[in-house]
């Protein structure tokens, strides 16, 4: 049994598993499907344990495929790490550094971290995802990312190690023509009675609005979502509703758009964007280079 539980093995079962599909993780992997569904049948053959269930819609995981794929991913970072610490570093650290983070920190801090950290380090590839920030701390719980930087304040996970990034400020925008336009500072009391666009569901924005909507007990009127600034700015300028962002991305937007940004007269407003980990320790040393990166990159 041992010898068929080889790396290649434990790498496809991760790519079907991430992927869905028997064809989408063939193609990641660049091996046939056939390939890997025979893989994947002797696997379980040799386990004599179901790892998959194979429907209409794709790959789903069985507990104990799920089980596995914990495994597998720790057992493929200790390889990486192996590899990685004893290769000449002489060219430079190589490896895949796996990121998730917020929206807000995508887009308003980590370009520039990004590039630099490209700079530095050319051999290394960040696998960068978005994810609402209670997503980024249970993905990198589980091992699903090495590195993850979320909005603190609303919920937690437990075991996590964290260390703070950066801190923003947020405020609401509304189109010119707005009711609110005439004022340059609102609470969120004032805002309640409007239409709101909103970002995901379970956004740290969207509690936050919440919350305060369910304190002064009147309704939360979202009445469109979107997925990107981008698409929240161009909302509010069409007249769907007001909106919460950060305050550099909201600036931003104001110059480009009818839309003003006010001030935003709640403690939340001003809040904290934190790094998490499993453990720092264990981390490969690409990824123990990239957090400490993000870490000395503090604005002056």
């Amino acid at each position: 049994m041992a010898a068929r539980i080889d790396p290649v093995t434990l790498r496809l079962v991760v790519a079907v598993m991430d992927t869905g599909t028997i064809a989408e993780a063939a193609e990641r992997e660049h091996i046939a499907p056939s390939a890997v569904s025979k893989r994947l049948s002797d696997l379980e053959d040799s386990l004599n344990t179901v790892l998959v269930q194979r429907t209409n819609r794709g790959i789903e995981p069985t507990a104990a495929g799920l089980e596995l794929l914990g495994l597998a991913r720790n057992v493929l970072n200790d390889l990486d790490n192996i590899h990685l610490r004893l290769r000449d570093y002489a060219s430079g650290a190589r490896g895949l550094v796996r990121v998730l983070s917020n929206l807000s920190a995508i887009t308003e801090f980590l370009p520039q971290c990004l590039h630099s950290f490209s700079t530095h380090y050319p051999n290394v590839q960040v696998q960068l995802q978005e994810r609402i920030s209670s997503a980024v701390q249970q993905g990198v719980a589980s091992n699903a990312a090495d590195v993850g930087i979320y909005a603190h304040g609303i919920g937690g996970v437990e075991g996590l190690v964290t260390m703070p990034f950066r801190c923003d400020e947020l405020v609401v925008v509304v189109p010119v023509d707005h009711p609110l336009a005439a004022r340059d500072v609102v609470r969120i009391v004032d805002t309640i009675a409007y239409d709101y666009v909103g970002l995901h569901t379970g956004s740290y924005i969207n509690q936050q609005i919440l919350k305060a909507a369910s304190e002064c007990e009147k309704p939360f009127r979202c009445r469109v979502q979107v997925t990107s600034f981008d698409a929240l700015s161009l909302m509010v300028e069409a007249g769907m509703g007001i909106a919460v962002m950060p305050k550099a991305i909201g600036l931003r937007y104001s110059a480009l758009a009818r839309i003003k940004v006010l001030a935003l007269d709640e403690a939340w407003a001003r809040r904290e964007l934190r790094i998490c980990v499993r453990s720092f320790d264990s981390l490969s040393v690409a990824a123990k280079l990239f957090v400490s990166h993000l870490s000395a990159r503090q604005p002056q």
